[in-house]
């Protein structure tokens, strides 16, 4: 099956699943991951629809950040309760601070629909997170939030995917 046939798919899946419930316990997971307590910097994302929600997160006391697409690049911004959010041209708010180098970033959460026990991820098809993951820091650590049932064996593989270092699902971190 293509990325865009398994994209489709993934969502389908996703809109039938308690991601409230599903969200908690990764959230829980993410929390107990010793490379988390350990960072500084975490980039999040700002979920949409069914997506795993992990914005609690912010409760930590860390920095936290959310990307921002400007063209075909995202940046990194700094994101706290008093940062004012906008719609993007994808409808996902983003924050309106000022972005900051990439390098800024120790722990990077970063969206998918589906990932593979190889730690690939199936993004939704822009490749903005292709593009941006080799501008983080080589120590960053750069994990994967998905549900368990979204969880394959194996994905098409490009040449300019980039695996994460753990996937987090509400069962398992591995």
């Amino acid at each position: 099956m293509g990325k865009k046939n398994l994209r489709k798919s993934a969502k389908e899946v996703r809109r039938a699943l308690d991601i409230n419930r599903i969200s908690e316990a990764i959230l829980l997971n993410i929390k107990a991951m010793p490379e988390f307590k350990k960072a500084e910097n975490v980039l999040l994302y700002y979920p949409v629809a069914s997506e795993i929600n992990l914005l609690e997160l912010c409760a930590e006391n860390k920095k936290f950040y959310l990307p921002r697409v400007r063209g075909g690049e995202l940046l990194v911004c700094p994101y706290d309760c008093s940062v004012r959010l906008e719609k993007s041209s994808f409808n996902i708010l983003e924050p309106c601070s000022a972005s900051v180098s990439p390098t800024t970033i120790d722990f990077a959460i970063i969206p998918c629909l589906m990932v593979d026990r190889q730690k690939f991820r199936l993004g939704y098809g822009g490749g903005f997170y292709d593009r941006f993951l080799p501008a983080l820091r080589e120590d960053c650590v750069k994990i994967a939030p998905v549900a368990a049932e979204l969880l394959v064996e194996s994905l098409p593989v490009e040449s300019f995917d980039i695996p994460v270092d753990f996937v987090v699902t509400q069962n398992e971190i591995f």
